[in-house]
């Protein structure tokens, strides 16, 4: 490994973005750690000396308290917390069931947050911390409505992550909140705009561009900044 190499953490890289982020990253020249939350086939396929695949569930604090404890010693130049769901997105908030409601919150808002609290000691000088957000979760865009609970949790994730960038002020990384586009995934549908790998290129340039910036900005896979 050569001096100059850098090194990314990807967190939720089973399927989807996660999965083309990681090897996006690989065919730059990277070195890669990525996670999983249970045995991924497709992570196997990509199988190299630069790839490290862990398993972690974000939401299982022992888990990732064991990923830390096995990950401490490394620097990355990238921690990417790509993890999320959308369970009954396409729901209004009335309808969905008090505990599906607290469970996305919790997986989208509060386990990338606190996965970030205890991985910043990993991050390298002038790395930067992700967090997979949405347009979705920007109140000044939303015009249309809709994925009620979805937004709520991804409003809630740019202002806790505002928030952490605030806590870790002093330290040297940055924060880069990240809309993917409306990709054709699981997640997004056959119908999204963008596929996988334009998204997943899209993101990995704008981070390659951040890289060594303060402070916390809310883009979209062009590079577009977008209002909170």
């Amino acid at each position: 490994m050569t001096t100059s190499q850098k090194n990314a953490l990807i967190v939720g890289a089973s399927r989807g973005l996660g999965l083309g982020l990681v090897e996006t990253f690989l065919k730059r020249g990277w070195r890669v750690t990525a996670t999983q939350r249970k045995a991924s086939p497709d992570l196997a396929k990509l199988a190299t000396e630069a790839l490290t695949i862990e398993t972690a569930d974000i939401d299982d604090d022992g888990a990732v308290a064991a990923l830390h404890d096995r990950l401490k010693t490394r620097k990355y130049d990238l921690v990417f917390v790509v993890a999320g769901v959308a369970t009954q997105a396409h729901d209004p908030l009335h309808e969905v069931p008090r505990d599906v409601a607290a469970q996305v919150y919790l997986t989208n808002a509060v386990s990338p947050i606190r996965f970030a609290e205890l991985f910043a000691d990993t991050v390298a000088p002038g790395g930067t911390i992700a967090f997979m957000s949405s347009i979705l979760g920007s109140v000044g865009l939303n015009e249309s409505g809709g994925w009620d609970n979805y937004r709520a949790s991804k409003a809630a994730l740019n202002t806790n992550a505002r928030s952490f960038e605030v806590r870790h002020r002093e330290r040297p990384f940055g924060i880069l909140l990240v809309h993917p586009g409306w990709v054709r995934t699981d997640m997004g549908g056959a119908e999204a705009d963008i596929d996988v790998a334009t998204s997943v290129t899209g993101m990995a340039d704008v981070i390659e561009r951040r890289l060594g910036e303060r402070g916390a900005a809310y883009l979209d896979y062009t590079g577009k900044t977008l209002a909170w």
